[in-house]
């Protein structure tokens, strides 16, 4: 690995700074300059940066002025990847020497340096960029010149996704990072990781990869450029989506904005007795959820062999906690007493909520709240943990639809944090806070939206997870590359095509088509290759083969 020395970084544009810190960290010495500035310095860097928020053609004509003053072996390299490195180094005249570099940032917090290079790039000034991306102790990924590479090509969309949400007024900021961080266990949500970023480098961003793939995704929702306007570029500026405790803090403070004047909130309605319909593991999780929270829980299984079986998985699940010493015995004996399995949904008639976690099929579902309706006392609300279905049809097939609410719980229910709060045009204040009051004595974290395809989660999630196959499908990279890249660029836990397999391609796939359906956008069209492997039966770890195979 060849030791770089000395480099030169023009322009204050986003990473600039952290490369400059991470450069002087290593002993590498950094000449810090300016479009327009003079370029005498230039002589004896090895690598020069160019850095600037310019378009294609200002920042072609930064690195070609550098080219003439700088070593004739100098490698120029550029750091925007949403523009085409290809076109910049043809518009510099010395394409052999250009090279695209991208830093994930924070840089203090991700390790991601992707490395675009061109067909016309030189093998030494590629291993140039590669050395020192190696020397700055980053995890790096050679990839070709595409629009946005792997991650800023993924997650821009993602962050854009989740922005229109908020503008929408489908759900706060607050709930929707909440969303993603306990719903998919990620290290940020999208709003706050929009934040760190800065959102004019989003929105520039998106704004090149709207104009390169023309998809409704990448065209920067109206909010961001009035932020902009406004001055709020995020932690860096003190104020974005969220206030700051000062430019360039990550601490958020309250803001005038965040304080809602309302009037007296809804009481929620008296729940002691809840109502379980299945017999899945959902359905067990939530039984043990609810009977650890100390409510009676009346179950409903379709046979005395499904009631027995559900019986036996919530005792093993409490037994399994006492021999690890997370739950001692006489509470383990208290759960399973608040528990009573029946087989018939004539057993709900005395429960306060009733709760159905059966198979994810639109008409069992709507036969099931017809005799909920039937069943059911007056004043008991009934609720579904549908991930993607239409709550409002559900409580259009009762008398009482203002009784009616989500509750999507995550699996496995007794470990996930996150429920999602899912109400309809007709769900009643009360009905809402009686879902919250049951969310906060189960010790869950809620999260509010409306009733519309995937919710938060799923809404946000599984797009991403299709446009991370429809990379793989493009020659992007590889699957084990593209999962590296997310992984290492942004601290999720596994990459989009570890988790495909983890829940499902059939799953991904049938809430994709979901999507599709409401929302309409081409963009969320499953991409061919998910739709090949769910054909092919490989739907992922269950099955032993997914997009990776599994012994």
């Amino acid at each position: 690995m060849a030791e770089i020395s000395k480099i030169a970084i023009i322009g204050s544009g986003a990473g600039s700074s952290e490369l400059a810190a991470l450069a002087r960290e290593k002993g590498i010495s950094v000449v810090d300059l300016q479009p327009g500035a003079d370029l005498s310095a230039l002589p004896g860097c090895q690598v020069i940066v160019e850095a600037s928020s310019g378009d294609l053609t200002s920042r072609a004509a930064i690195l070609a002025d550098a080219s003439a003053t700088a070593d004739p072996d100098a490698v120029l390299v550029t750091t925007d990847p949403t523009l085409s490195t290809t076109d910049l180094a043809l518009a510099t005249g010395v394409p052999q020497r250009v090279v695209g570099l991208a830093l994930a940032l924070p840089a203090d917090a991700q390790s991601l340096a992707e490395v675009a290079v061109t067909p016309l790039a030189a093998s030494a000034a590629v291993a140039t960029v590669t050395d020192l991306c190696e020397q700055l102790d980053r995890t790096t990924m050679q990839l070709n010149d595409r629009a946005g590479l792997v991650t800023t090509r993924l997650l821009f969309g993602y962050l854009n996704h989740a922005v229109g949400m908020v503008e929408a007024g489908y759900a706060s900021k607050q709930d929707v990072d909440a969303a993603m961080r306990f719903g998919c266990g990620y290290p940020v949500g999208p709003i706050a990781m929009l934040d760190a970023i800065g959102l004019d480098v989003v929105a520039d961003g998106l704004a090149n990869l709207y104009d390169t793939t023309g998809e409704r995704v990448h065209a920067p929702a109206p909010i961001l450029n009035q932020l902009i306007a406004a001055g709020r570029l995020g932690q860096k500026s003190g104020a974005g989506f969220y206030t700051y405790d000062g430019a360039g803090s990550s601490q958020v403070v309250a803001a005038p904005e965040d304080t809602v004047v309302a009037g007296t909130p809804a009481a929620p309605r008296a729940v002691q007795s809840v109502g379980v319909i299945g017999s899945g593991t959902m359905a067990t999780g939530i039984i043990e959820v609810f009977a650890k929270s100390g409510f009676d829980v009346t179950f409903v299984a379709r046979s005395e062999e499904k009631v027995a079986r559900v019986a036996a998985a919530l005792a093993k699940s409490l037994d399994k906690q006492v021999s690890k010493g997370r739950l001692a015995e006489a509470e383990r004996d208290q759960i399973v007493a608040r528990t009573n399995g029946v087989t018939s949904v004539a057993g709900l008639d005395q429960v306060d909520l009733a709760l159905e976690a059966v198979v994810e099929d639109l008409e069992i579902k709507l036969e099931l709240f017809r005799e909920l309706d039937r069943v059911c006392k007056p004043g008991a609300v009934l609720a579904t943990t549908t991930s993607s279905l239409p709550v409002v049809e559900m409580a259009a097939v009762t008398d009482r639809p203002q009784d009616v609410v989500g509750l999507h719980f995550f699996n496995p229910a007794p470990i996930m944090k996150l429920v999602e709060i899912v109400s309809t045009v007709a769900t009643a204040p009360d009905v809402l806070a009686t879902a919250q009051d049951v969310c906060a004595r189960t010790k869950k974290v809620a999260v509010e939206c409306g009733d519309r395809g995937g919710f938060i989660v799923n809404a946000l999630l599984f797009p991403y997870l299709n446009d991370a196959v429809r990379m793989l499908e493009a020659n992007y990279a590889s699957k084990e590359e593209i999962d590296q890249a997310i992984k290492a660029a942004v601290g999720f836990p596994m990459g989009p095509f570890q988790l495909l397999d983890v829940v499902g391609n059939d799953v991904s796939l049938a809430i994709q088509e979901v999507l599709l359906a409401e929302f309409r956008d081409p963009g969320f069209t499953p991409a061919k290759t998910l739709q090949d492997v769910v054909q092919a039966g490989f739907l992922g770890r269950k099955t032993g083969r997914g997009f990776y195979e599994y012994s």
